[in-house]
């Protein structure tokens, strides 16, 4: 977490965990974000007949519009398309059609019809090859120019089919839950245009879920036909969204886009947040503590508002003061992200108890989340301040394995080896960790390389 250029520690930390996609784009975290994407979601999984604490939400630091489901049962959504979002319905949508390719086990199929693609693809060079070789150097070149394009046309050919299932079925599980499904054909239709340009300039998204005419006219057609065509989602849903586009925008953007889409006029919660967190992400401290305790005055139970103000104070070198911000927000949610901000401040503060305190809640963290990287390397932290130099080693060991840093990893899980009391739980793990990142194991080498 608060890896540059942001950061945004615990409450909005950027992970160096990469996803699972062609750009490996950042990890996002944000305690709030988090908690309503999956309240959201859950009653959509269930509607699906799928386990909601098998399926994963990322959010992803990228401005363009996307959302893809890898890697098995995990939905990855993109910055850029919350913030496109216009209103929650579309969003909610986009999660539904997400969800059904995991349901209907479009992830498996369509790893099979990349590689027909890919034979589709090595077919057309090899015939170029060939009709080079007979002479027909023109006609060659053009097919293997061609090439990528016979290989997205064999997919994209494929994918049409699981886009209609995918369409039909996001439906099927809003409808279940009681919700419209108009927003997913409004979603569409925003982007309709993106149709006519080239396949190159097009929004990933729309690359990967091709788009039609047809294709709109059916979705909404079968909203209409469910009866829930004006069931939009509830007063909390709405707030929750506007509030995360809000905290997106606000992290994110320059401040003057902050200061269009929220200009000083608009008073309203979702207004001040956003520009709350502008002037904490630009250093202007003294207006975004002003703005943040007017919002803490109103809604003086909101976690994430004292959160903010912790990360304010925290950042501003006034760790002393943030440690009673995150008191409070945790007083009113557990949440292990608000317990990593927490035991940061308590490390830094250092005051009698402090540590052992701070050792308490990152441990607490680590039970509900076991591969944060930030949490072991913040118990690393808290552990060589209190002399505990082996167990600080291997913390240390855990943070660079979850982050894939395998050279790391082997290195301060031999030196904690060292110290440890042998056969502990502690020293069994430091074996571990030793063992799998071990530079002699093929399949370790290309990493040990890098």
């Amino acid at each position: 977490m608060g890896l540059k250029p942001f950061r945004l520690f615990a409450a909005f930390a950027i992970s160096c965990l990469m996803a699972a996609s062609a750009s490996a784009q950042g990890l996002l975290r944000d305690a709030e974000i988090e908690s309503s994407l999956r309240r959201w979601t859950n009653p959509i999984l269930d509607a699906a007949g799928l386990q909601p604490d098998d399926v994963q939400i990322f959010l992803l630091n990228d401005p363009s519009l996307n959302a893809f489901v890898a890697n098995g049962q995990r939905i990855h959504l993109h910055s850029g398309l919350i913030i496109a979002s216009e209103k929650p319905e579309e969003l909610l949508g986009v999660i539904a059609h997400e969800t059904a390719h995991i349901s209907a086990g479009h992830t498996i199929t369509r790893t099979a019809a990349a590689g027909a693609a890919g034979r589709v693809s090595l077919v057309s060079i090899g015939l170029g090859v060939l009709a080079i070789a007979a002479g027909e150097g023109q006609a060659g070149a053009a097919l293997i120019a061609g090439s990528q394009q016979f290989a997205a046309a064999t997919f994209f050919k494929h994918t049409r089919a699981e886009e209609a299932t995918a369409d039909q079925l996001a439906v099927k599980y809003l409808s279940e839950v009681g919700l419209t499904s108009i927003g997913l054909s409004d979603f569409f239709e925003n982007y309709a245009y993106q149709e006519a340009l080239s396949e190159a300039r097009r929004f990933e998204y729309f690359r990967s879920h091709p788009l039609s005419r047809n294709r709109i006219r059916s979705i909404r057609q079968v909203s209409e036909e469910s009866g829930l065509l004006d069931a939009y989602a509830d007063e909390q849903t709405q707030h929750e969204f506007a509030m995360m586009r809000a905290k997106l925008i606000g992290f994110l953007s320059t401040p003057n886009k902050v200061y269009v889409t929220y200009p000083k006029s608009d008073s309203s919660v979702p207004a001040r947040y956003a520009r709350a967190i502008s002037a904490f992400r630009h250093s202007d401290i003294n207006v975004a503590i002003s703005e943040v305790d007017t919002l803490i005055a109103e809604e003086p139970e909101n976690p994430y508002f004292h959160e903010l103000k912790g990360d304010i104070l925290f950042d501003s070198g006034r760790a002393e003061e943030s440690v009673a911000a995150y008191e409070i927000a945790l007083s009113n949610l557990d949440h292990p992200l608000l317990k990593i901000s927490m035991a940061r401040s308590l490390t830094s503060r250092g005051q009698t108890g402090d540590l052992k305190r701070a050792e308490e809640a990152l441990l607490d963290a680590l039970i509900a989340e076991p591969n944060n990287a930030f949490a072991w390397n913040q118990l690393a932290a808290t552990l060589d301040k209190l002399e505990r130099r082996p167990e600080a080693q291997l913390a240390t060991a855990e943070s660079a394995y979850h982050i894939g840093d395998y050279r790391r990893a082997h290195s301060f899980a031999a030196r904690s080896l060292q110290d440890l009391e042998p056969r502990t739980p502690k020293s069994i793990r430091a074996r571990d960790i030793v063992t799998i990142t071990d530079p002699r194991l093929e399949e370790n080498r290309n990493r040990f390389r890098r």
